[in-house]
């Protein structure tokens, strides 16, 4: 997702040359000064390590990520950022290397159902006022998936979305066509489309995923033909489609106290993860604090 702009990857090594860590990032510079970020539409990121074993002691795992991350840590402090940020992956619980070299450390949350498999076992764990909104509608609506080549119709369709709100699409669209059409076509991504009784669309989701979780990276409604219960069903049935591809989804958790609690209804488990930063002076800390 580093889409016309710079990556790199720092990686760590066992005594016998063999990879044990690897952690990719964006990197570029901007008005002279060098930053490490997320990449877009990567919600977590992080090192991956290589375990020698899986029957590693506590001790010996601790001292195993010590070490790789030391090594990781070296190659990203001769990068030089002015601005570190990166969203560690949830399964990242030790970010003591990090805090070690001067790294500051925000909990965030992500919302997650852990076994989609039994579809009515999800749907009872639903509050009540989700589920009647999804009877509500579930008659009353269709859906359908996008093949690849229709990828550019959902890349415009969220770009009206933003519009509508007035605001403008911070997403390129020649990076969502992109990634939503090469998703699709690895059988790794879908997007589905609602539409009402008039077989108009009001609102459509693209996901990814593999065998163990799906994620929910982006989600629109159509501007003035969307009803209140839509985006319900819309995710309902998302998940009912995924289910025979993969264990787990992830609804992407938001901060904002309205779109957390609509994550949490669904009967989700609240899963923390490290969001990671390192500024080289206090003034550039307070000017991206101020940007959020």
């Amino acid at each position: 997702m580093c889409a016309d702009k710079r990556w790199d990857v720092a990686l760590a090594y066992d005594d016998a040359g063999g990879i044990t860590a690897v952690m990719p990032y964006l990197k570029g510079c901007r008005v002279g000064m060098r930053y490490i970020l997320p990449p877009q539409l990567t919600p977590f990121t992080g090192p991956w390590y290589r375990y020698p074993s899986a029957a590693l002691s506590e001790r010996e795992r601790l001292d195993f990520e010590e070490h790789a991350a030391q090594q990781l840590l070296d190659n990203i402090d001769r990068q030089h950022a002015s601005v570190f940020i990166q969203c560690f992956s949830p399964q990242i619980t030790n970010w003591l290397p990090f805090y070690h070299r001067g790294y500051k450390q925000t909990t965030r949350y992500t919302y997650r159902i852990d076994d989609i498999s039994d579809t009515q076992c999800v749907f009872d764990m639903l509050t009540p006022h989700r589920r009647r909104k999804i009877r509500q509608w579930d008659g009353q609506v269709a859906f359908d998936v996008l093949s690849s080549e229709d990828a550019a119709w959902f890349a415009d369709f969220h770009a009206a979305y933003w519009r509508a709100k007035g605001q403008r699409d911070l997403l390129p669209r020649e990076l969502m066509v992109r990634l939503v059409a090469s998703a699709i076509s690895r059988d790794a991504g879908v997007v589905l489309r609602l539409m009402d009784g008039s077989g108009e669309v009001v609102a459509a989701a693209f996901a990814v995923y593999d065998e163990r979780c799906a994620y929910l990276l982006q989600s629109a409604l159509a501007p003035s033909r969307h009803r209140n219960g839509h985006k319900e069903v819309l995710l309902w049935k998302l998940i009912e489609w995924l289910s025979p591809h993969t264990k787990a989804f992830d609804f992407e958790g938001s901060m904002v106290k309205s779109i957390e609690y609509f994550n949490r209804s669904f009967g989700t488990r609240q899963v923390p993860y490290f969001q990671i930063e390192r500024y080289s002076n206090i003034l550039i800390e307070w000017y991206m604090r101020l940007r959020k």
